[in-house]
């Protein structure tokens, strides 16, 4: 309810910036390719980007995390554009599938551990619906958990729990509900302006990135 409650405040409350438009407001579903090998699980939809447009990574910002993420994807051929401004823009992926761990803006964007599981069922669908997935790159500490968790919840806990570090690459877990079903996590940097103007996380960092999933994908060792 807090979430629900949030996202619909700051729809009625707006940014001044986006003053005279209409804010979606509510859960943000996941987007892209239904044939996706590749999940980009991140946190949560933006207060005024993807809660305002109803897309994720979209709408946040020149420069900020959804055309960071995009322009990159647009580099390494998952994407047909470099940039996610709105729901209409054209974008389209290829290969790839994105969701959050989070449906609703969090305050903060920080999520409580209740409201992360709370949306689990959301992302179990996701995945799912996915069934040539065989990638799974989590954007932050948040995504990673969230997806080891869903391994948990489908029979297959990870133990000891591999931790979170960017370019940390934890392989043979199954991806989908279907055993034996190999599969990849790999762990990235969360693209938020935070991150990225500090150079924490740069371009040439989140290209390395998915040039390693090319290789996965290819066949090739995750090592």
């Amino acid at each position: 309810m807090r979430l629900r409650s949030y996202c619909q405040f700051v729809a009625h409350e707006k940014k001044a910036a986006h003053r005279e438009e209409e804010y979606w407001g509510k859960p943000v579903p996941g987007f892209g390719d239904p044939q996706a090998r590749v999940l980009i699980l991140g946190l949560a939809p933006a207060a005024h980007g993807a809660n305002r447009t109803g897309r994720v990574f979209t709408g946040d910002g020149i420069g900020a995390s959804g055309d960071f993420l995009m322009a990159a994807l647009h580099r390494a051929g998952f994407a047909n554009i470099a940039t996610s401004r709105h729901p209409e823009d054209g974008l389209q992926l290829k290969d790839v599938y994105i969701a959050a761990a989070v449906r609703c803006a969090p305050p903060d964007n920080k999520p409580l551990p209740t409201e992360i599981s709370a949306c689990a069922d959301h992302l179990d669908a996701e995945v799912a619906a996915l069934p040539r997935l065989q990638i799974v790159v989590a954007l932050g500490k948040i995504a990673w958990d969230a997806w080891l968790q869903h391994l948990a919840r489908k029979g297959l806990p990870i133990r000891p729990k591999p931790a979170f570090a960017h370019g940390a690459i934890f392989g043979g877990a199954p991806v989908t509900s279907t055993p034996g079903t190999p599969g990849t996590l790999i762990g990235v940097y969360h693209p938020s302006r935070q991150n990225t103007n500090t150079g924490k996380l740069t371009p040439r960092m989140m290209d390395a990135i998915f040039r390693r999933a090319r290789r996965i994908l290819d066949g090739e060792s995750s090592d």
